[in-house]
């Protein structure tokens, strides 16, 4: 049992009447470190997660079919995807979706995507080795390049269906999935028709960064214990959410990883950053970048350094003012939709007039 174990917590407030006793005790008393476990919590709370009042989850979208799946990658990893997809007609697009930090694809992404797909786009996410579904321990990241690696062989394969011939494709990066989305783009620099980059985290936060000298003793201290979890860090969800209900939300997202940072994970992500804020000029597909001006978590000022740098001559900037960091989650329902409407108003642009819609 690792030193950082914590004791079981206690329940939310908000599960109040939504969750009964027996269920509660088996989500807070399981330990998440492993896959089986997650999947297994998961699969006995999906229905409380559908009955949330939040504008994601109350969406009634027809004509919208999904898929999940499990596939070993080349690397022996099992890796949860799942799509979404209009059932009535060929989909206009392909839109392959990253996840933030300590997320999954099945909880609010799961209410972006169905609207994305209502819109006539096929929508295709994956967890990451050790978040959400996908098998590895939870929330670590031993290399970033390595998780992007498989991020981009999962995209290959949904390019690469017969299915989907033809078609153009985005990829759509949410916080720490906007720098997967920029990494992958690095990787692969012709081959996508363009981005979605939703606060994407080109550079964290200086006031969520910890200190010089407390960042050194981590760096030496990652090398000695990578899976340690004794990265200090500030409520996320209080810095990432507007609305203080749908903060309180964020509790029936049971799978996401909410302990402190790995040291090693931590660490990938802060040489990420670095990385990305270095290489801002190599962009060179259309994108749309989505920030809120008030993000106290993802600095929007190097959203506007990106915009400004990118080489990209098809590039939109959209800020939010006084919008936090969760702008598809955390905000009140007209700044949600109107950040959906101006994804999709993109992607429309950007995507051949559907002509077999029924």
């Amino acid at each position: 049992m690792s030193a950082a174990a914590t004791p079981p917590a206690q329940a939310p407030r908000k599960w109040e009447g939504l969750v009964d006793e027996a269920l509660e005790r088996e989500v807070l008393g399981a330990c998440l470190d492993e896959a089986p476990e997650r999947r297994r919590v998961r699969e006995a709370f999906k229905d409380v997660q559908l009955s949330i009042d939040h504008c994601l989850f109350k969406g009634q979208y027809s004509g919208i079919g999904t898929k999940e799946s499990y596939e070993r990658n080349s690397r022996g990893v099992e890796i949860f995807s799942k799509c979404w997809f209009p059932e009535n007609h060929r989909m206009k697009a392909i839109v392959c979706l990253c996840h933030g930090y300590g997320d999954t694809c099945t909880f609010f992404l799961d209410g972006v995507a169905r609207k994305i797909a209502s819109a006539g786009y096929g929508v295709f996410a994956l967890d990451y080795p050790g978040f959400g579904l996908s098998e590895g321990l939870h929330g670590y990241i031993p290399s970033f390049d390595t998780l992007v690696d498989d991020v981009a062989e999962h995209f290959a394969k949904v390019k690469g269906n017969p299915e989907h011939s033809g078609l153009p494709s985005f990829l759509f990066g949410q916080s720490m999935g906007g720098a997967v989305a920029l990494k992958v783009h690095f990787k692969q620099p012709n081959e996508w028709n363009g981005a979605i980059l939703v606060a994407p985290m080109c550079k964290i936060a200086d006031d969520v960064v910890p200190p010089w000298p407390v960042r050194q003793v981590l760096i030496f201290m990652a090398k000695l214990l990578p899976k340690e979890k004794l990265v200090p860090q500030k409520d996320l969800a209080e810095l990432a959410f507007k609305e203080k209900k749908k903060q309180e939300q964020c509790s029936f997202n049971v799978i996401a990883y909410k302990d402190k940072p790995r040291l090693r994970t931590a660490l990938e992500m802060l040489n990420t950053t670095q990385e990305i804020e270095r290489r801002l000029e190599e962009v060179s597909l259309p994108m749309i970048i989505l920030h809120g001006e008030a993000d106290l978590v993802t600095d929007p000022a190097v959203s506007k350094a990106l915009y400004e740098k990118a080489k990209s001559q098809d590039k939109k900037l959209c800020l939010y003012k006084g919008a936090y960091h969760a702008i598809l989650e955390g905000e009140p329902d007209d700044t949600i939709f109107q950040v959906l409407n101006d994804i999709i108003s993109w992607l429309d642009q950007h995507s051949p007039k559907d002509e077999g819609s029924s």
